[in-house]
């Protein structure tokens, strides 16, 4: 009984934090008014939710994708078509573009797991070229490189709404969503086999674990998230074309969201997106046309400082930070501060 007490101490303040830190995010809007913040915060849970996603396949299992925003494409793609074309609701829209992300995903990246390193790297960025290319050709569905146009019907069936509380919401539940579902997996035996080859593949292989199988399944499940991610944009932004859904430096700020926050972890991603996605606005907004791209320039430099003083990322070197804290604690008050 006693054994069982303590662990339930243990581990309630794990979820203690994480539970209070969304509440509080749930009563953002009744807080803020202003649309500018609320649209900044919207893309802070979009993002985040994309990282999270890219993370189940670059962080848990160590393979750099930076074609991902492939998947992205693909799901606005789908969902934007058929609704356009056809009158479907982009629910179930959302639902055929992140299958259909997942099934391409799986289709594309069986092949390439045999490659390794910068190899497979290279090959997602080549996949997500061709892909965009593929949707510049077909102008016939997808109007090429002139960019499809979503008709603005507000209502909930469409997914549209006049002011940008619902889209906060819907974009708050997309990232707790992907975020629970990466912490399910990361306890899970299959984030336990993901971690043992994304550390050695040939050694996970060698104790029988089939890794090109798990390895498949974390990409298919990282797809299908960012294709839903896709439809959410396509219906908030009204607007998609080849060269912004299929871009490499949106893949890339997924990957660089992660790997600043903590590539590999939870919370990483999340925390990658908290600081990234307001420095990435604040600089549009303050140094407008005259200095585009120039926020990819800092944000090289940031990751060079995270390379070198947190090479694990921010939420590593924090975690590190207070568990030598604990250790420096006597053993009476390190008890009392862990429970």
């Amino acid at each position: 009984m006693k054994t069982e007490t303590n662990k339930e101490t243990l581990i309630s303040p794990q979820l203690y934090v994480p539970v209070l830190f969304f509440v509080l995010l749930f009563l953002i809007p009744l807080v803020i008014k202003n649309p500018f913040y609320i649209h900044n915060m919207i893309l802070i849970f979009f993002y985040a939710a994309l990282s999270s996603a890219w993370n189940i396949i670059g962080g848990f299992a160590g393979q750099i994708s930076l074609g991902h925003a492939a998947f992205f494409g693909i799901g606005a793609y789908t969902s934007a078509i058929l609704y356009v074309d056809f009158g479907i609701s982009p629910w179930i829209g959302m639902l055929a573009g992140g299958v259909l992300a997942m099934l391409v995903a799986a289709g594309i990246s069986y092949p390439c797991f045999k490659l390794r390193g910068p190899f497979f790297t290279l090959s997602t960025i080549a996949f997500g070229e061709v892909v965009r290319l593929l949707v510049s050709y077909f102008r016939d569905i997808t109007r090429g490189a002139v960019g499809l146009l979503v008709p603005f019907k507000p209502g909930i069936g469409n997914l549209m709404f006049r002011g940008k509380i619902p889209y906060y919401y819907f974009a708050l539940i997309l990232m707790i969503l992907v975020v629970v579902v990466s912490k399910k997996i990361s306890v899970s035996r299959m984030g336990f086999y993901l971690t043992s080859l994304r550390e050695d593949e040939e050694g996970a292989q060698a104790i029988g674990i089939n890794t090109s199988l798990y390895k498949l399944w974390a990409v298919m499940i990282s797809a299908f998230f960012a294709g839903i991610a896709g439809v959410f944009y396509a219906q908030y932004i009204l607007f998609i074309e080849p060269e912004s859904v299929f871009s490499s430096a949106m893949s890339t700020q997924f990957a660089l969201m992660s790997i600043i926050g903590g590539m590999g972890t939870v919370a990483g991603p999340v925390v990658g997106s908290f600081i990234l996605t307001p420095l990435s606005e604040f600089l549009r907004s303050t140094l407008g046309g005259s200095f585009q791209g120039l926020h990819f320039a800092i944000y090289g430099v940031l990751l060079i400082i995270v390379v070198i003083l947190m090479p694990q990322g921010i939420v590593v070197w924090f975690k590190d930070k207070y568990e030598a804290l604990l250790e420096r604690l006597p053993n009476e008050k390190r008890r009392e501060v862990k429970s």
